[in-house]
Parts: C-alpha cells; structure tokens; sequence
C-alpha cells in the first residue's frame, strides 16, 4: 500500500508541533486511522535511519517528535542547546537522580540520602519543571511525594522512566542502604 500522502502529512504534523505528539492526537489532527499512522511513523523511520538524514523520528514521554539524531548533537549543542544559565549544578542533577530512581519519594526521604536540605533543589527542578508533586505519602503528616515530569523525560530522551539506565549491583545497593 502507498502510503507516501499520509506519511507526509504525519511528517508535517511533527515538524510543525513543538510538544510531543501522542499517536491518538496524530490520528485526529491527520484524519488517518490509528493503524495507518503507526505504518507512517515506522515510514518515517526507515527514511530517516540513512545517514544521509539528520533527523529522526524519536518517541517521548507521550508522544512523537522530529529530532536531530543525537549522533550529530555535540556539533549542534553549542547553538541549539541549552544554554550554560540553564545547566543543572551537581546538587540538582544528584537530587534529580534520586527522585528520578526513587519515584515517588518525600523531601525528608531525599534529605536521608543526600545528607543534606534538599528544599532548594526541589525549589529550582519544579521551576524548571522537571519534577512534581505526584501524591502524597500514607504517613504521619501526609508528605508530598515527588516524582519526575515530561520535561524530564524530554531532557534527557526516555521514552518513559523504564529506560534510565540501570544502576551497577554496587551502585544499587549501596542505594538500597541509603534508603533503609
């Protein structure tokens, strides 16, 4: 079946949407069935994996984006990337971590892992909208919990939480016995 029309139109779709877009909203705003989308997607990415193209086809957090293949990032960093006002310190990105292997976890749960305070570090990753209240704790005093956002997942290109990379067994147990 040629499906070149609505591979095209699902192309535009993601090259003109800034967030990305779920496979149900592709189907709505395209007029095409769900089915057919999904072939256009698996299309796109057959185009794009030569490389002879410098994007690609990537899935995050809810949906679908075009991105530049992370490859070719480092010669793009400098101008398209965050810029240095926006880098994450040591303290942000070890809280990040935390919360992000832990979810959903309380602040005074973080602060029994870190050693130290974490409210200004959880202060500046919901401003930059990495991580969220989520709930709150079945527990004396009911403790928010906190866990990570889209944003976070766009970050640092996770399909989903399931695909951080896994801790070495030393790694997680010592992490496991912070956490006891």
């Amino acid at each position: 079946m040629d499906l070149n029309k609505e591979t095209a139109i699902v192309e535009a779709i993601l090259l003109l949407e800034s967030e990305p877009v779920g496979l149900e909203q592709l189907s709505r705003i395209s007029k095409l069935g769900r089915t057919v989308v999904e072939r256009c997607l698996e299309q796109l990415n057959e185009r794009y994996s030569s490389p002879a193209h410098g994007i690609e086809v990537v899935q995050l957090a809810d949906g679908y984006v075009l991105q530049p293949k992370l490859e070719l990032w480092e010669n793009l960093r400098e101008r398209y990337g965050k810029r240095n006002e926006n880098k994450l310190s040591r303290a942000a990105i070890e809280t990040l971590s935390i919360i992000a292997y832990s979810q959903p976890i309380t602040r005074a749960e973080i602060e029994g892992l870190r050693g130290v305070s974490p409210d200004g570090m959880i202060r500046l990753l919901q401003q930059r909208n990495l991580i969220q209240e989520v709930g709150r704790k079945d527990a004396p005093g009911r403790p928010v919990q906190y866990g990570t956002t889209n944003e976070f997942l766009k970050l640092f290109r996770l399909s989903s939480i399931r695909d951080l990379p896994r801790l070495n067994e030393e790694d997680q147990e010592r992490f496991e016995s912070d956490q006891a």
